[in-house]
């Protein structure tokens, strides 16, 4: 190992103090470095409803809201989140009702086996408050990001746009 290598290896810091505001709730976690935001929810907070599922920002099982924006939480590193407001599936039904999304979801059997329903629901959220898509083929596009294995396209745009209050 060269003088420059060994130099560069003591300058990471073991652990890392990272304040996020999960679900209206302030955590503060100590994380080594290259600790990503779905392995902090998952493996240090125990919210299992984001779901680990390329790793690699291809499938959207990991979506989660960052601020309000939806982001691919196996691509950002939880340091990178320090400070922002972090909404997960779990945290998005209020006072013991679910989400309109979360009932829409249910209403038009929007999921087979369920492993990409809560990055579906995140980022559908988020769609929403970006308020972009106006109709079916917008929803299509705008949701492409998220990967449904079992094919359940017409139910989720069907439940989304019940969310939006359209037909």
């Amino acid at each position: 190992m060269s003088q420059d290598t060994a130099d560069v290896t003591h300058q990471i810091p073991d652990r890392v103090p990272v304040s996020l505001i999960v679900n209206g709730n302030r955590r503060t976690l100590d994380l080594v470095p290259w600790t990503s935001l779905l392995d902090a929810l998952r493996d240090h907070l125990a919210l299992t409803g984001t779901k680990k599922g390329c790793d690699h920002g291809q499938c959207g099982a990991c979506t989660v809201l960052v601020d309000g924006r939806r982001v691919n939480s196996c691509l950002m590193l939880a340091v990178m989140s320090d400070g922002a407001k972090i909404t997960t599936v779990e945290g998005l039904a209020s006072d013991g009702a679910l989400h309109p999304l979360q009932q829409a979801f249910i209403d038009h059997d929007a999921f087979q086996c369920g492993y990409c329903t809560p990055g579906q629901i995140c980022s559908a959220a988020g769609l929403l408050a970006e308020g972009h898509a106006g109709d079916a083929d917008e929803i299509r596009e705008l949701m492409s990001g998220n990967l449904c294995r079992c094919g359940a396209y017409p139910n989720i745009v069907a439940a989304i746009q019940q969310a939006m209050g359209r037909p």
